[in-house]
């Protein structure tokens, strides 16, 4: 992003998806060969004209970006839906498909892990070598990433002070992952739950996942980049690695581009849910901005332990955990203790004249029927057999084909 934009004047959406082998369920690292397949010859990065392929750390998962900003959310499902489609066309003779969802319920990352390895495969390489990437936390997890942009150091503030408030939040609206190898793991957002200690190595990289109250490019170099180059150095000897791919919080400032990439969403069942819930999220953090919510002192205050607090029991029981902490709910304009299904729902009523009649539809299934990992574990219905699972989760990979939202 070498233009600079202002708040909210663009935005950049990112989706990670699986590819599954048909036949047997497992996941098929065949991304090279999707890719070769569309461009001719192997290409790491595809432009798709609006829409961006590329790869991740881990054979098996493909990346679908807007290439490039847009200003234009309500198009995304349409164009992101498009490319799955042709996506599902080329892998149908690799018997191959695409799956949603943050988690694959069945993966054995220990033998099913294979690593990227062509172009950037020395970062991996690298990154394998100090966490041992085939757990869980590395190669079974997708998401969706919302890039919002800042022009300087004021609106860096604005927005970094918004974002932290609400990231607690995200799990209850998105949490897409209750099942991995075969059984209910007892958290909804299975793929958090990794998320905050698969970096345990090197502390410094995901913090608390909230991050630091710093609200200033300086301050945000000396607090965050500083402690994780310096923690990286000793493993780093060739200098590869850097600090804006090694942050790791659930939030990560982009001074390289001017943005900052929230990553604490789950990835849902198909582009229609994962755009509404980005449209959402982002309308909540302009009301949190134009302090149409709680003042911009009133969010800067809070330190990340204490948002911490209030993620972590969301991670586990995502949208019917009930928050007391009264100092919080009053940032939303809340009086008295409630779930985070009602908090979502309300911040729903006050954002939604200025959300496209497009996204309705998605919004009201995923606010009044539950989280998709509430309406996967309603599906499975507490039998965990590997048959009953796929059967639930092929129903997910249509939904994804007919960008359709899943009820059970």
């Amino acid at each position: 992003m070498s233009k600079r934009y202002h708040l909210f004047e663009v935005f950049g959406i990112e989706l990670e998806y699986m590819l599954i082998n048909n036949s047997n369920f497992k996941v098929a690292p065949i991304v090279d060969t999707l890719l070769t397949k569309k461009a001719g010859k192997l290409s790491a990065d595809i432009d798709n004209g609006d829409i961006a392929w590329s790869n991740e750390l881990v054979g098996h998962v493909v990346e679908l970006k807007t290439n490039g900003p847009t200003a234009d959310l309500n198009t995304l499902s349409n164009l992101f839906h498009k490319n799955v489609i042709e996506i599902n066309q080329i892998l149908k003779s690799e018997d191959s498909q695409l799956l949603p969802t943050a988690c694959h319920p069945l993966m054995n990352p220990l033998t099913d892990t294979q690593l990227w390895k062509h172009s950037y495969s020395e970062v991996y390489e690298l990154y394998n070598r100090i966490f041992n990437c085939k757990g869980h936390g590395w190669s079974n997890v997708q998401s969706t990433h919302i890039n919002l942009p800042f022009f300087d150091d004021k609106e860096f503030e604005k927005l970094h002070a918004a974002i932290r408030v609400i990231l607690p939040l995200i799990p209850g609206l998105c949490a897409s992952s209750p099942i991995l190898e075969g059984k209910k793991t007892g958290f909804k957002d299975t793929r958090l739950e990794y998320y905050k200690t698969n970096q345990k190595e090197i502390p410094e990289m995901t913090g608390s996942v909230i991050p630091e109250r710093v609200f200033s490019k300086l301050d945000y170099y000396a607090t965050i980049f500083e402690p994780i180059k310096r923690a990286i150095r000793p493993h780093d000897t060739k200098k590869i690695l850097d600090h804006h791919f090694l942050n790791s919080r659930g939030a990560i400032a982009r001074f390289d581009r001017n943005a900052i990439e929230i990553r604490l969403v789950d990835i849902q069942e198909c582009p229609k849910a994962d755009i509404a819930i980005c449209v959402l999220i982002i309308e909540v953090l302009k009301l949190l901005v134009n302090k149409r919510l709680g003042s911009l002192q009133n969010q800067k205050k809070w330190l990340k332990q204490d948002l911490f607090a209030i993620l972590n029991p969301i991670i586990k029981d995502a949208e019917t955990y009930k928050i007391s902490n009264l100092e919080y709910l009053e940032l939303f304009q809340l009086e008295d203790s409630t779930t985070v299904q009602n908090i979502w729902k309300h911040l729903y009523q006050l954002a939604k004249p200025n959300i496209d009649a497009s996204h309705y539809e998605a919004l009201d299934i995923i606010l009044n029927e539950g989280t998709l990992a509430t309406r996967i574990l309603k599906a499975v219905n507490e039998d965990y057999s590997e048959e009953n699972i796929k059967k639930t989760y092929r129903k997910l990979a249509s939904c994804l084909q007919e960008n359709n939202l899943f009820v059970p």
